[in-house]
């Protein structure tokens, strides 16, 4: 990397009587910049100002001597001439670097210019302060760079996929898609907004006998404990889990009220009783830009409420589900009955402990969610290892999978999608492993074990979808299983 910063330091007096002084504080601070492969190559005084060029060819950073130098300078040049620095500024800051590839389309990144020259770039910053650089944007941003340029390859290249296991082939009931039967029949109801549904009794008592399911059958008998979290998930969480960078256009957003005050809303109200109509220009004065979100998956606010925390070793591992939170995510143009929805019902398993323990919870999870798609659900699925949902939310594949930790997707045959080998199986169930990431993140610690995290979410919608596709919806030809969960579905109600 080669750095050139053109940066002017502002004093509190005229330093033009100055001159030789500063040129031996520049021979001086030379001399420690050498072994770093960094030089003030050039300056200049003008009045109160002192214009300094510093150079490094290599990885120092050289707006990491600003501080030092104006320390350094304070110091010496308080004490003989009672003079100090009052600001600094820096004019331009060019960074050149070479990419492993070369970009295959234009990029940009907020704060800089960027120049190409096949694989080479050059990155200009103008007049930005001494806390910007401070504050470590410049290794996020060449990082960026890099991340954007590699995402570029990744594009329309197709997720890791390998086969671990297959069930037999089951022979469907029937070829329909369920969602659009179950409108049929009065099951569903289409929501007032687009991606949500109202359940009616039939689905609903479906949803709950996968979820007493899911909790007898596979959480229980593992020892998770039932836990209760905020719908509401502050940024500053999302931060920490990267979602806030890999999926902030699938967010919903929650606003506060600036105020309850009555006379702030006087206005609203009244508009609202005279029009019917939502007056949304007066409803924006009065509520503040968000700071949070609704539940994108349970994972994130359980991680927080470890955060800190020491875990005693005979507390480990720690198992732990939430099914209350209802998840909300933004899918635009990828919804489609109520297996793709923007708003679903799901149990969150979380699981920390050590790697061995982990490992061991993972065969034993894998066996009971055999377990219940086989002898209770009896589907046609199968189990792949996939790139990691932390990876994809990134936008970026992995030629190295670890088979430890990473991501199992479960998915279920769709009849009526088509036939075995050219149609879209439904990913219905995941687990996932993620080592450290997380633990690291929010700084959970054991009293003497490295920590490992994961998840495995269960959504509800998934579940009874991938259920009724093969099996359909008349409880005549459900299986055995099943049917000890649900004896019978409620009755009907009959509209006129």
């Amino acid at each position: 990397m080669r750095f050139k910063l053109s940066t002017i330091f502002t004093f509190s007096n005229n330093i033009t009587n100055l001159k030789k002084d500063i040129e031996e504080f520049i021979d001086y601070f030379n001399e420690n910049l050498k072994e770093k492969n960094a030089k003030i190559e050039e300056y200049k005084i003008k009045e109160n100002q002192l214009f300094l060029n510093i150079f490094s060819d290599g990885k120092y950073r050289p707006h990491s001597s600003l501080l030092q130098i104006k320390n350094n300078i304070s110091r010496e040049f308080g004490k003989k001439h009672h003079i100090g620095i009052r600001e600094i500024k820096i004019e331009e800051y060019i960074i050149e670097f070479t990419l492993d590839k070369k970009p295959l389309k234009k990029i940009g990144i907020p704060f800089a210019k960027l120049d190409f020259n096949e694989k080479n770039v050059k990155m200009i910053l103008k007049d930005v302060d001494d806390e910007f650089l401070q504050r470590n944007y410049i290794d996020r941003m060449i990082t960026l760079v890099k991340d954007k340029v590699g995402s570029q390859y990744y594009e329309g290249k197709g997720e890791y996929w390998n086969k671990l296991w297959e069930s037999d082939e089951k022979k469907p009931v029937w070829a329909k898609d369920p969602t659009e039967e179950m409108l049929k029949q009065g099951w569903l109801k289409q929501g007032p907004t687009k991606g949500k549904w109202f359940y009616r009794p039939e689905i609903t008592a479906v949803f709950r006998a996968m979820e007493e399911i899911a909790v007898n059958e596979v959480l229980k008998p593992l020892g998770f404990r039932e836990v209760i979290a905020s719908h509401i998930i502050p940024f500053e969480i999302w931060l920490k889990t990267g979602h806030m960078e890999g999926m902030p256009g699938e967010f919903y957003y929650v606003c506060e009220p600036k105020t309850r005050d009555v006379e702030k809303w006087e206005r609203f109200v009244d508009l609202t009783k005279i029009t019917k109509e939502i007056p949304v220009e007066e409803l924006e004065k009065n509520i503040a830009l968000p700071t949070s979100g609704i539940c994108y998956a349970q994972c994130p606010m359980i991680y927080w409420s470890f955060q800190g925390k020491t875990i005693s070793e005979k507390s480990l591992p720690v198992f732990i589900y939430e099914k209350t939170a209802v998840s909300g995510r933004y899918e635009s143009g990828g919804r489609h009955g109520i297996e793709r929805v923007d708003e679903f019902h799901r149990i969150e398993p979380v699981y920390i402990g050590t790697r061995e323990q982990l490992l061991d919870l993972k065969q034993k999870m894998l066996d009971s969610y055999k377990h219940v798609f086989n002898d209770i659900l009896d589907l046609e699925w199968r189990m792949a290892q996939v790139t990691p949902w932390y990876m994809q939310q990134a936008g970026k594949t992995d030629e190295k999978h670890d088979m430890e930790t990473g991501t199992i997707d479960f998915e279920a045959y769709m009849p009526y999608r088509g036939d075995r080998k050219n149609s879209e199986w439904l990913e219905f169930q995941n687990f996932s492993i993620l080592g450290d990431k997380y633990t690291k993140a929010f700084n959970i610690k054991a009293q003497k074990s490295e920590l490992w995290s994961g998840c495995s979410g269960i959504g509800l919608e998934r579940w009874a979808t991938a259920f009724l596709a093969q099996k359909g919806l008349d409880p005549d030809n459900w299986p055995d299983g099943f049917k000890k969960y649900l004896t019978a579905l409620p009755e009907k109600i009959e509209f006129l």
